[in-house]
């Protein structure tokens, strides 16, 4: 079964949210825990939330993802920075115990030149000291394009990561298709291959979330610049491809294209008729 939704704003509340993704046909979605550029969170209001709970587990909703603001960098070199992160991010995880046994995705970093290791200790040190055992929220790891001093370009970075965790039942990966493509990982002509790669490096079992966009820019370009589905790079008919794979399939599965409402409930449409 395909599950499948997209970004909405989460200003109104839990419930109004659930109910407009219903509307376009999705039966999952992704919300910003607060204003993308970071400061302080909206309140959550309990009766709300509950409301939404109740409405998901009718609706059949799959698990939701709530995505950490861009300028969340555990990697930085500025001190302040890394303070800003793991404060927005121990507070994330506390809201995101309303709406238990979820996803929070985020993504990893950039190194600004202090080099890959030294911006990898610097994320598992920060994972180490968040993530509890008793939390039900697992954290995901984005798959990022490579532009600049990206942390999370490949697999291998990802699976460093994951390998220092102390709370390895927490932890897990959302893969970009966009990112990917960028990146290097060529899911238009070698789906099975780049799956495969996953597998041995990561792991299968990690990967728990998808952001389907297509690119605007060329494979291997290590440049982050979503496209509506099929008006990219990649192009419909590999992101359908993409999809139906079995390791895909089961999946929470995230539009982050450059569209509104109506734009998101097409691509969704086209995409359930796919199947």
């Amino acid at each position: 079964m395909l599950h499948i939704g997209c970004h909405l704003s989460i200003s109104k509340g839990f419930e109004h949210i659930g109910i407009e993704a219903k509307s376009i046909g999705a039966d999952t979605f992704q919300f910003f825990t607060r204003n993308p550029q970071g400061g302080k969170a909206k309140d959550i209001d309990a009766n709300d939330v509950q409301k939404y709970n109740q409405f998901a587990a009718q609706n059949g909703f799959a698990k939701i993802v709530a995505h950490a603001p861009y300028t969340l960098n555990p990697c930085s070199d500025n001190p302040q920075t890394r303070e800003f992160a793991e404060m927005v991010f121990a507070d994330d995880l506390k809201r995101m115990e309303f709406v238990p046994h979820n996803y929070y995705n985020f993504h990893p970093g950039s190194h600004v030149g202090q080099g890959v290791d030294v911006g990898i200790g610097m994320i598992i040190d920060l994972l180490n000291r968040l993530l509890q055992p008793t939390q039900t929220t697992t954290v995901l790891l984005e798959t990022m394009s490579g532009k600049g001093s990206e942390v999370g370009a490949t697999f291998e970075e990802l699976a460093q990561i994951i390998a220092g965790v102390n709370c390895q039942d927490k932890i897990g990966v959302c893969l970009d298709t966009c990112h990917v493509f960028a990146a290097g990982y060529d899911i238009a002509g070698n789906l099975d291959g780049v799956m495969t790669q996953f597998d041995k490096i990561i792991g299968l079992t990690r990967l728990k979330a998808i952001h389907l966009n297509d690119s605007l820019m060329p494979f291997g370009s290590h440049k982050d610049r979503h496209a509506k589905i099929g008006a990219g790079e990649i192009g419909a008919e590999a992101l359908v491809r993409f999809v139906h794979h079995d390791a895909v399939l089961h999946l929470p599965i995230i539009l982050e294209t450059p569209n509104d409402l109506q734009g998101y409930a097409t691509e969704i449409k086209f995409m359930r008729k796919a199947f």
